[in-house]
Protein backbone atom coordinates (compact mmCIF):
# COMPACT_ATOMS: atom_id res chain seq x y z
CA UNK A 1 0.00 0.00 0.00
CA UNK A 2 2.98 2.39 0.76
CA UNK A 3 4.74 1.49 -2.71
CA UNK A 4 1.00 2.54 -4.62
CA UNK A 5 0.59 5.91 -2.27
CA UNK A 6 4.32 6.92 -3.32
CA UNK A 7 4.51 5.89 -7.10
CA UNK A 8 1.29 5.04 -8.20
CA UNK A 9 -1.03 2.12 -8.64
CA UNK A 10 -0.24 1.64 -12.00
CA UNK A 11 3.65 1.13 -11.27
CA UNK A 12 2.79 -1.26 -8.77
CA UNK A 13 0.53 -3.40 -10.24
CA UNK A 14 2.62 -3.70 -13.32
CA UNK A 15 5.54 -4.41 -11.29
CA UNK A 16 2.64 -7.67 -9.60
CA UNK A 17 1.78 -8.93 -13.32
CA UNK A 18 5.43 -9.22 -14.65
CA UNK A 19 6.21 -11.21 -11.40
CA UNK A 20 3.59 -13.53 -12.04
CA UNK A 21 4.16 -13.73 -15.82
CA UNK A 22 7.58 -14.77 -15.02
CA UNK A 23 5.89 -17.73 -12.59
CA UNK A 24 3.45 -19.03 -14.69
CA UNK A 25 6.74 -18.88 -17.39
CA UNK A 26 8.06 -21.40 -14.86
CA UNK A 27 10.95 -18.59 -14.39
CA UNK A 28 10.50 -18.32 -10.77
CA UNK A 29 9.25 -20.62 -7.76
CA UNK A 30 6.02 -18.90 -6.53
CA UNK A 31 7.87 -18.98 -3.29
CA UNK A 32 9.83 -16.40 -3.86
CA UNK A 33 6.98 -14.17 -5.70
CA UNK A 34 6.64 -11.77 -2.57
CA UNK A 35 10.24 -10.91 -2.03
CA UNK A 36 10.90 -10.77 -5.80
CA UNK A 37 8.24 -8.14 -6.48
CA UNK A 38 9.21 -5.80 -3.84
CA UNK A 39 12.95 -5.69 -5.25
CA UNK A 40 11.48 -5.38 -8.60
CA UNK A 41 8.86 -2.22 -7.63
CA UNK A 42 10.81 1.36 -8.17
CA UNK A 43 12.65 3.00 -5.83
CA UNK A 44 11.82 6.42 -7.11
CA UNK A 45 8.53 7.68 -8.92
CA UNK A 46 10.61 8.96 -12.17
CA UNK A 47 13.06 6.49 -14.31
CA UNK A 48 15.84 9.19 -14.02
CA UNK A 49 18.80 8.35 -11.86
CA UNK A 50 20.62 10.05 -9.35
CA UNK A 51 24.17 10.28 -10.59
CA UNK A 52 27.46 11.06 -8.63
CA UNK A 53 29.93 12.65 -11.77
CA UNK A 54 33.30 11.24 -11.16
CA UNK A 55 34.27 12.26 -14.54
CA UNK A 56 36.06 15.39 -13.71
CA UNK A 57 34.08 17.47 -16.20
CA UNK A 58 32.50 19.69 -14.32
CA UNK A 59 29.58 20.70 -16.47
CA UNK A 60 28.47 17.79 -17.96
CA UNK A 61 25.78 17.61 -20.53
CA UNK A 62 24.90 14.28 -20.82
CA UNK A 63 24.40 14.35 -16.39
CA UNK A 64 21.98 17.03 -17.11
CA UNK A 65 24.65 20.23 -16.95
CA UNK A 66 24.79 21.41 -13.51
CA UNK A 67 23.54 20.32 -10.31
CA UNK A 68 21.52 22.57 -8.43
CA UNK A 69 22.23 24.13 -5.00
CA UNK A 70 20.60 23.32 -1.81
CA UNK A 71 19.10 26.93 -1.69
CA UNK A 72 17.75 26.37 -5.18
CA UNK A 73 16.44 22.59 -4.58
CA UNK A 74 14.43 23.98 -1.24
CA UNK A 75 13.14 26.75 -4.08
CA UNK A 76 11.65 24.47 -6.37
CA UNK A 77 10.08 22.74 -3.53
CA UNK A 78 8.41 25.85 -2.10
CA UNK A 79 7.50 26.76 -5.74
CA UNK A 80 6.05 23.17 -6.32
CA UNK A 81 2.33 23.95 -5.03
CA UNK A 82 0.47 27.06 -6.08
CA UNK A 83 2.31 29.94 -5.80
CA UNK A 84 1.98 33.87 -6.15
CA UNK A 85 4.42 33.34 -9.59
CA UNK A 86 1.94 36.09 -11.25
CA UNK A 87 0.05 37.48 -8.39
CA UNK A 88 0.40 40.57 -6.34
CA UNK A 89 -1.01 38.96 -3.24
CA UNK A 90 -1.21 42.95 -1.49
CA UNK A 91 -3.73 43.81 -4.74
CA UNK A 92 -5.19 40.42 -5.32
CA UNK A 93 -4.11 41.62 -9.02
CA UNK A 94 -2.28 39.96 -11.88
CA UNK A 95 2.04 41.17 -11.81
CA UNK A 96 4.55 40.87 -13.41
CA UNK A 97 5.84 36.95 -14.22
CA UNK A 98 8.58 35.73 -11.73
CA UNK A 99 9.40 39.28 -10.25
CA UNK A 100 12.10 37.58 -7.92
CA UNK A 101 13.93 36.01 -10.67
CA UNK A 102 14.45 38.98 -12.80
CA UNK A 103 15.20 41.10 -10.22
CA UNK A 104 18.03 38.62 -8.91
CA UNK A 105 19.70 38.52 -12.42
CA UNK A 106 19.14 42.61 -12.87
CA UNK A 107 21.02 42.54 -9.56
CA UNK A 108 23.70 40.16 -10.96
CA UNK A 109 24.40 42.47 -14.18
CA UNK A 110 24.11 46.20 -13.20
CA UNK A 111 25.23 46.86 -16.53
CA UNK A 112 21.75 45.26 -18.11
CA UNK A 113 18.98 47.85 -18.29
CA UNK A 114 16.94 45.11 -18.87
CA UNK A 115 16.21 40.85 -18.35
CA UNK A 116 14.15 38.11 -19.23
CA UNK A 117 14.19 34.76 -18.97
CA UNK A 118 13.13 32.08 -21.69
CA UNK A 119 13.61 28.53 -21.91
CA UNK A 120 17.12 27.33 -22.74
CA UNK A 121 20.07 29.67 -24.27
CA UNK A 122 18.95 28.40 -27.88
CA UNK A 123 15.30 29.70 -27.34
CA UNK A 124 16.94 32.98 -26.02
CA UNK A 125 18.92 33.34 -29.31
CA UNK A 126 15.97 32.36 -31.99
CA UNK A 127 13.96 35.04 -29.88
CA UNK A 128 16.20 37.31 -30.74
CA UNK A 129 16.62 37.06 -34.26
CA UNK A 130 12.57 36.34 -34.84
CA UNK A 131 12.04 39.55 -33.04
CA UNK A 132 14.91 41.20 -34.39
CA UNK A 133 15.98 40.56 -37.59
CA UNK A 134 12.71 38.32 -39.19
CA UNK A 135 13.06 39.09 -42.81
CA UNK A 136 16.24 40.76 -41.97
CA UNK A 137 19.78 39.85 -42.43
CA UNK A 138 22.15 38.67 -39.11
CA UNK A 139 25.86 39.83 -39.94
CA UNK A 140 28.05 36.85 -38.55
CA UNK A 141 31.19 35.61 -38.61
CA UNK A 142 31.73 32.23 -40.33
CA UNK A 143 34.73 31.43 -38.03
CA UNK A 144 31.27 31.56 -35.21
CA UNK A 145 28.91 29.57 -37.02
CA UNK A 146 29.17 26.80 -34.93
CA UNK A 147 27.53 23.35 -33.99
CA UNK A 148 25.71 23.43 -30.47
CA UNK A 149 25.20 19.67 -30.18
CA UNK A 150 22.98 16.85 -30.31
CA UNK A 151 23.11 17.75 -34.53
CA UNK A 152 21.89 21.38 -34.35
CA UNK A 153 23.55 24.02 -35.78
CA UNK A 154 23.57 27.60 -35.52
CA UNK A 155 23.00 28.92 -39.15
CA UNK A 156 19.71 26.33 -39.05
CA UNK A 157 18.62 27.66 -36.25
CA UNK A 158 18.89 31.25 -37.14
CA UNK A 159 17.45 30.30 -40.82
CA UNK A 160 14.25 28.64 -39.15
CA UNK A 161 13.62 32.41 -37.95
CA UNK A 162 13.01 33.87 -41.19
CA UNK A 163 15.98 35.67 -40.94
CA UNK A 164 18.92 35.78 -43.94
CA UNK A 165 22.09 34.69 -42.60
CA UNK A 166 25.12 37.43 -44.15
CA UNK A 167 28.23 35.27 -43.75
CA UNK A 168 31.69 37.19 -43.72
CA UNK A 169 35.10 36.57 -43.42
CA UNK A 170 36.76 33.57 -43.43
CA UNK A 171 36.92 30.10 -40.45
CA UNK A 172 39.82 31.29 -38.79
CA UNK A 173 40.30 35.04 -40.00
CA UNK A 174 37.08 38.01 -39.59
CA UNK A 175 38.14 41.44 -39.83
CA UNK A 176 36.22 44.69 -39.26
CA UNK A 177 36.26 45.50 -42.75
CA UNK A 178 34.18 42.38 -43.34
CA UNK A 179 31.69 43.12 -41.25
CA UNK A 180 31.58 47.13 -42.28
CA UNK A 181 31.60 46.02 -46.04
CA UNK A 182 28.03 43.97 -45.07
CA UNK A 183 25.95 46.07 -43.38
CA UNK A 184 23.47 47.83 -45.07
CA UNK A 185 19.72 48.80 -44.59
CA UNK A 186 18.40 45.64 -44.25
CA UNK A 187 20.56 44.08 -41.51
CA UNK A 188 18.82 43.47 -38.35
CA UNK A 189 21.57 43.24 -35.92
CA UNK A 190 25.27 41.88 -35.92
CA UNK A 191 25.66 38.65 -33.86
CA UNK A 192 28.57 37.69 -32.00
CA UNK A 193 28.93 34.40 -31.06
CA UNK A 194 31.63 32.99 -28.25
CA UNK A 195 32.60 29.35 -29.72
CA UNK A 196 32.56 27.76 -26.49
CA UNK A 197 33.31 24.06 -27.26
CA UNK A 198 36.18 24.43 -29.67
CA UNK A 199 39.37 26.31 -29.80
CA UNK A 200 40.68 27.91 -33.21
CA UNK A 201 44.46 28.64 -33.27
CA UNK A 202 47.16 29.78 -35.13
CA UNK A 203 46.96 32.65 -38.33
CA UNK A 204 43.22 33.52 -36.61
CA UNK A 205 41.58 36.91 -36.05
CA UNK A 206 38.39 37.80 -34.99
CA UNK A 207 36.78 41.06 -33.72
CA UNK A 208 35.28 42.02 -30.43
CA UNK A 209 32.20 43.42 -28.96
CA UNK A 210 33.50 46.58 -28.68
CA UNK A 211 34.71 47.47 -32.20
CA UNK A 212 31.16 45.79 -33.71
CA UNK A 213 29.57 48.20 -31.27
CA UNK A 214 30.97 51.14 -33.51
CA UNK A 215 29.21 50.28 -36.69
CA UNK A 216 26.31 51.84 -36.02
CA UNK A 217 23.69 48.43 -35.65
CA UNK A 218 22.65 46.54 -32.65
CA UNK A 219 25.20 43.62 -31.53
CA UNK A 220 23.87 40.25 -30.03
CA UNK A 221 26.94 39.12 -28.34
CA UNK A 222 25.53 34.79 -27.43
CA UNK A 223 28.53 34.52 -24.41
CA UNK A 224 26.99 30.65 -24.49
CA UNK A 225 28.15 29.53 -20.91
CA UNK A 226 26.14 31.66 -18.91
CA UNK A 227 29.36 33.72 -16.94
CA UNK A 228 27.66 36.87 -15.77
CA UNK A 229 30.39 38.70 -14.77
CA UNK A 230 34.35 37.82 -15.07
CA UNK A 231 36.11 35.33 -13.33
CA UNK A 232 40.05 35.43 -12.88
CA UNK A 233 39.62 31.62 -12.60
CA UNK A 234 38.58 31.18 -16.62
CA UNK A 235 40.02 34.95 -18.09
CA UNK A 236 39.88 34.39 -22.07
CA UNK A 237 35.78 33.64 -21.24
CA UNK A 238 33.35 36.10 -22.38
CA UNK A 239 30.96 37.57 -19.65
CA UNK A 240 27.79 39.67 -19.67
CA UNK A 241 28.83 42.41 -17.93
CA UNK A 242 31.68 43.07 -19.95
CA UNK A 243 30.07 42.40 -23.40
CA UNK A 244 27.23 45.14 -22.26
CA UNK A 245 30.31 47.60 -21.10
CA UNK A 246 31.56 47.24 -24.48
CA UNK A 247 28.43 48.10 -26.08
CA UNK A 248 26.42 45.21 -26.83
CA UNK A 249 22.96 45.59 -26.91
CA UNK A 250 21.51 42.51 -26.35
CA UNK A 251 23.41 39.18 -24.27
CA UNK A 252 22.25 35.92 -24.54
CA UNK A 253 23.46 33.19 -22.32
CA UNK A 254 22.38 29.54 -20.30
CA UNK A 255 21.56 29.45 -16.68
CA UNK A 256 22.49 25.62 -16.53
CA UNK A 257 25.93 25.88 -17.74
CA UNK A 258 28.52 28.05 -15.43
CA UNK A 259 25.87 30.38 -13.62
CA UNK A 260 25.16 27.04 -11.60
CA UNK A 261 21.38 27.15 -12.26
CA UNK A 262 18.42 25.35 -13.68
CA UNK A 263 18.18 25.37 -17.70
CA UNK A 264 17.10 28.86 -18.98
CA UNK A 265 18.15 31.51 -21.69
CA UNK A 266 18.86 34.14 -19.83
CA UNK A 267 18.57 37.72 -21.81
CA UNK A 268 20.04 41.14 -20.91
CA UNK A 269 20.81 44.30 -22.35
CA UNK A 270 19.45 47.74 -23.07
CA UNK A 271 15.60 48.11 -22.46
CA UNK A 272 14.16 49.24 -25.18
CA UNK A 273 15.94 45.87 -27.08
CA UNK A 274 14.60 43.58 -24.57
CA UNK A 275 11.09 45.22 -24.40
CA UNK A 276 10.62 43.82 -27.93
CA UNK A 277 11.71 40.40 -27.27
CA UNK A 278 9.46 40.13 -24.29
CA UNK A 279 6.54 41.65 -26.04
CA UNK A 280 6.90 39.44 -29.23
CA UNK A 281 4.35 36.77 -29.49
CA UNK A 282 6.83 33.93 -29.47
CA UNK A 283 7.85 35.03 -26.09
CA UNK A 284 5.15 33.45 -25.18
CA UNK A 285 5.98 29.92 -26.15
CA UNK A 286 9.20 29.92 -25.04
CA UNK A 287 8.19 31.07 -21.12
CA UNK A 288 9.97 29.48 -18.11
CA UNK A 289 7.74 28.00 -15.48
CA UNK A 290 7.48 28.81 -11.68
CA UNK A 291 10.16 25.73 -10.96
CA UNK A 292 12.31 27.25 -13.52
CA UNK A 293 12.07 30.87 -11.80
CA UNK A 294 12.29 29.89 -8.26
CA UNK A 295 15.68 27.54 -9.02
CA UNK A 296 17.16 30.41 -11.05
CA UNK A 297 16.42 33.42 -8.43
CA UNK A 298 17.65 31.12 -5.50
CA UNK A 299 21.16 30.40 -7.66
CA UNK A 300 21.25 33.88 -8.16
CA UNK A 301 20.92 35.30 -4.89
CA UNK A 302 21.93 32.08 -2.81
CA UNK A 303 25.60 30.71 -1.83
CA UNK A 304 28.23 29.38 -4.53
CA UNK A 305 26.41 26.62 -6.60
CA UNK A 306 27.93 23.21 -6.45
CA UNK A 307 29.07 24.21 -9.82
CA UNK A 308 31.20 27.47 -8.56
CA UNK A 309 32.50 25.07 -5.55
CA UNK A 310 33.83 22.52 -7.90
CA UNK A 311 35.63 25.08 -10.66
CA UNK A 312 37.24 26.75 -7.55
CA UNK A 313 38.22 23.88 -5.55
CA UNK A 314 42.01 23.33 -4.28
CA UNK A 315 44.12 20.85 -6.26
CA UNK A 316 45.43 20.35 -2.94
CA UNK A 317 42.40 19.90 -0.65
CA UNK A 318 41.73 17.45 -3.49
CA UNK A 319 44.41 15.56 -3.54
CA UNK A 320 43.92 14.93 0.02
CA UNK A 321 40.03 13.18 -0.37
CA UNK A 322 42.08 11.49 -2.79
CA UNK A 323 44.62 10.16 -0.61
CA UNK A 324 41.59 9.53 2.54
CA UNK A 325 39.43 7.65 -0.02
CA UNK A 326 42.27 5.31 -2.09
CA UNK A 327 43.19 4.46 1.86
CA UNK A 328 40.05 3.34 2.96
CA UNK A 329 39.35 1.31 0.00
CA UNK A 330 42.89 -0.27 0.38
CA UNK A 331 42.16 -0.97 3.70
CA UNK A 332 38.89 -2.74 2.59
CA UNK A 333 41.09 -5.07 0.59
CA UNK A 334 40.33 -2.66 -2.80
CA UNK A 335 43.28 -1.79 -5.24
CA UNK A 336 43.19 1.85 -4.96
CA UNK A 337 45.26 4.44 -5.29
CA UNK A 338 45.48 8.65 -5.45
CA UNK A 339 46.89 9.99 -8.55
CA UNK A 340 47.14 13.51 -10.17
CA UNK A 341 44.43 14.34 -12.44
CA UNK A 342 43.10 16.82 -15.22
CA UNK A 343 39.29 18.37 -14.72
CA UNK A 344 37.69 20.40 -17.26
CA UNK A 345 34.67 22.77 -17.60
CA UNK A 346 32.75 21.14 -20.08
CA UNK A 347 29.43 21.94 -20.67
CA UNK A 348 30.06 23.98 -23.87
CA UNK A 349 32.46 26.78 -21.73
CA UNK A 350 35.97 27.35 -21.47
CA UNK A 351 37.52 25.12 -24.87
CA UNK A 352 40.89 24.51 -23.76
CA UNK A 353 40.99 25.10 -19.62
CA UNK A 354 42.24 22.42 -17.74
CA UNK A 355 42.07 22.39 -14.02
CA UNK A 356 44.80 20.76 -11.75
CA UNK A 357 43.28 17.86 -9.68
CA UNK A 358 43.06 14.43 -8.31
CA UNK A 359 41.33 11.44 -8.94
CA UNK A 360 41.39 7.35 -7.22
CA UNK A 361 42.41 5.31 -9.65
CA UNK A 362 41.10 1.65 -10.01
CA UNK A 363 40.39 -1.27 -12.09
CA UNK A 364 38.92 -0.54 -15.12
CA UNK A 365 36.44 -3.63 -14.99
CA UNK A 366 34.58 -1.44 -11.98
CA UNK A 367 33.38 1.32 -14.23
CA UNK A 368 30.32 -0.89 -15.18
CA UNK A 369 29.50 -1.82 -11.59
CA UNK A 370 29.43 1.38 -10.28
CA UNK A 371 27.83 3.25 -13.33
CA UNK A 372 24.98 0.80 -13.10
CA UNK A 373 24.79 0.33 -9.29
CA UNK A 374 22.57 3.19 -6.99
CA UNK A 375 23.36 5.35 -6.84
CA UNK A 376 25.60 5.26 -9.98
CA UNK A 377 29.19 6.64 -9.91
CA UNK A 378 30.40 7.64 -13.30
CA UNK A 379 34.18 8.20 -14.26
CA UNK A 380 36.52 8.26 -16.33
CA UNK A 381 38.82 5.36 -17.78
CA UNK A 382 42.07 6.57 -19.13
CA UNK A 383 44.74 4.08 -20.41
CA UNK A 384 43.13 0.77 -18.79
CA UNK A 385 42.45 2.35 -15.72
CA UNK A 386 38.79 3.54 -13.97
CA UNK A 387 39.30 7.10 -12.63
CA UNK A 388 37.17 9.01 -10.08
CA UNK A 389 37.80 12.31 -10.35
CA UNK A 390 37.13 14.29 -6.90
CA UNK A 391 36.46 17.77 -8.59
CA UNK A 392 33.29 16.82 -9.71
CA UNK A 393 32.35 14.93 -6.75
CA UNK A 394 30.73 16.71 -3.59
CA UNK A 395 32.64 16.15 -0.68
CA UNK A 396 29.68 15.01 1.22
CA UNK A 397 29.31 12.26 -1.83
CA UNK A 398 33.19 11.11 -0.64
CA UNK A 399 31.75 8.03 1.64
CA UNK A 400 28.97 7.35 -0.96
CA UNK A 401 31.46 6.64 -3.64
CA UNK A 402 33.31 4.84 -0.89
CA UNK A 403 29.99 2.35 -0.22
CA UNK A 404 29.42 1.88 -3.71
CA UNK A 405 33.17 0.90 -4.70
CA UNK A 406 33.43 -1.73 -2.01
CA UNK A 407 29.45 -2.68 -3.31
CA UNK A 408 30.77 -2.71 -6.82
CA UNK A 409 34.12 -4.89 -5.67
CA UNK A 410 34.08 -8.71 -6.25
CA UNK A 411 36.07 -11.24 -4.03
CA UNK A 412 39.10 -10.97 -6.61
CA UNK A 413 39.24 -7.25 -6.84
CA UNK A 414 40.09 -7.74 -2.64
CA UNK A 415 42.27 -10.39 -3.49
CA UNK A 416 44.41 -8.40 -5.58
Amino acid sequence: MAAAAHLGSAVVKEVVVETLARVRAGELDPADVVDVALAAVPRRPTSLRPVINATGVVVHTNLGRAPLSRAAVEAVLAASGTTDVELDLHTGRRAPRGPGALAALAAAVPRAQAVHVVNNGAAAVVLAATALAQGKEIVVSRGELIEIGDGFRLPDLLASTGARLREVGTTNRTNLADYRAAIGPDTGFVLKVHPSNFVVSGFTSSVDVAELAGLGVPVVADIGSGLLVRDPLLPDEPDAESCLAAGAALVTASGDKLLGGPQAGLILGKADVVERLRRHPLARALRVDKITLAALEATLSGPPTPTSQALHARPEALGARAEALADLLVASGIPARAVGSASVVGGGGAPGVTLPSAAVALPEHLAVALRTGDPAVLGRVERGTLLLDLRTVAPDDDAAVAKAVLAAAGPEDAAR
